[in-house]
């Protein structure tokens, strides 16, 4: 799948699927809110303003209110590509999304998942 492609997917179709894979693991929604949260800004008023508004996952980052200054902190593997090497810069804001939300889904604690 070509990046062009993954930025214009609608966040509303990414999310649920978001919260069904860290569901599956027994973890919850509001987990996955948290860690959006933290790495966006977003709050709760505002994501759900993004899930209503249909925003792609172009506009669903640049409109992030405060995009959090340790995400260089996350590392490690994801679809095959180190996270810390993703030179394009949004390709590697949605892929930080990914790493969180899947460690998440391993069972990971909050404070590991959020580098505090």
């Amino acid at each position: 799948m070509s990046n062009e492609r993954i930025y214009k997917m609608k966040f509303s179709k990414v999310y649920p699927l978001l919260v069904q894979k860290v569901e599956r693991k027994g973890r919850t929604q509001a987990e996955v809110d948290e860690v959006i949260y933290w790495l966006t800004g977003y709050d709760e008023q505002t994501l759900q303003a993004q899930l209503v508004a249909d925003a792609d996952l172009e506009q669903f980052y640049a409109d992030a209110p405060q995009f959090n200054i340790n995400a260089e902190k996350i590392t490690g593997v994801i679809c095959g590509h180190r996270v810390e090497n993703i030179e394009d810069p949004l390709m590697k804001k949605i892929r930080q999304l990914d790493k969180l939300v899947d460690e998440l889904a391993k069972g990971k604690a909050m404070e590991k998942v959020l580098r505090q």
